[in-house]
């Protein structure tokens, strides 16, 4: 890997790391559509711009359908349910329990027809995530957070449904159109919920800040850099930070926001990741080569 792909790789572990626990901080003061409003609003005008430049928005609004259920299944949803449910779970517990979506992916690419995508490995490593996911669950959620963990359940399947749209109704065109022109219309249909759930008083400094580092860094600077490492490495290795992403999102939660991180949430950590491993490195192609990714579940 070269010197570019490596500062590419360690910028995209944890720019897509550290969105958990600037979300459990800015929930404290803003609702969730009013949180999901100003993160899409501000990555929808840095980098609406920077598309247009490029000429990448026309041919992306043309197919308007698969980006609006694209937007639905990638952002809007998963977003909103994120959000909710960090109101009552550790941010370290929802990205990890978000580390799960690849087995999810798995088990869909099947259902379409995939048939390579849930071999002997793919299959050991959806039972192995399971039983992680299990462990998670059982040793670190009351009855009262169940509805919650309900919700990252619904958001698991939402980022394996988008890419999905993506790969299937959205291929040949500009993947950094479809993110502008997906964070503006998410944006767009978030402002009249969100004016209705304004707080009564200024947010703090701090909720002020985590939301500017959401929209700036995690969701426009994100996207760039994101298609940067795919350039440079590839989709197939590019996608490999994503198992990185729940380790830093665990260390910032324990560190800054004193969550737990006892010996059996370690063993489900292990285990998800590792189901989530199996899951996916056993897919491939008619061709006999790894399915590459194109699109990838952020949070």
């Amino acid at each position: 890997m070269s010197r570019r792909g490596v500062v590419l790789f360690a910028a995209m572990s944890v720019i897509w790391g550290i969105p958990y626990l600037l979300i459990k901080v800015a929930v404290r003061d803003l609702s969730p559509d009013v949180l999901v409003f100003c993160r899409t609003a501000i990555g929808a005008a840095l980098l609406v711009p920077v598309a247009a430049a490029r000429h990448q928005l026309r041919p992306v609004l043309v197919r308007w359908r698969p980006l609006l259920a694209y937007t639905v299944a990638e952002l809007a949803g998963p977003w909103l349910l994120l959000s909710t449910a960090e109101q009552r779970l550790d941010s370290s517990l929802t990205a990890l329990l978000i580390a799960g979506v690849p087995m999810v992916g798995a088990v869909l690419a099947w259902s379409l027809g995939e048939r390579g995508a849930l071999g002997r490995r793919s299959m050991a490593g959806l039972v192995v995530g399971l039983a992680g996911v299990g462990a998670l669950v059982g040793f670190d959620v009351s009855g009262g957070d169940l509805p919650s963990v309900a919700m990252m359940v619904v958001v698991a399947v939402g980022y394996a449904v988008g890419p999905a749209i993506f790969a299937r109704r959205l291929g040949g065109v500009p993947p950094l159109g479809v993110a502008a022109a997906s964070l503006g219309i998410c944006a767009v249909g978030f402002a009249p919920v969100a004016a209705l759930h304004l707080p009564d008083t200024v947010p703090s400094a701090r909720v002020v800040l985590a939301v500017a580092v959401l929209g700036v860094v995690c969701t426009a600077l994100a996207f760039l850099v994101f298609f940067a490492l795919i350039a440079e490495l590839g989709p197939v290795r590019a996608m490999v930070f994503t198992y990185v992403n729940p380790a830093v999102a665990v260390v910032l939660g324990v560190a800054f926001l004193g969550e737990g991180f006892g010996l059996r949430t370690a063993i489900g950590f292990v285990l998800v990741l590792a189901g989530s491993f199996l899951a996916t490195s056993g897919r491939r192609t008619p061709s006999g080569s790894a399915r590459p990714a194109v699109a990838v579940a952020e949070p």
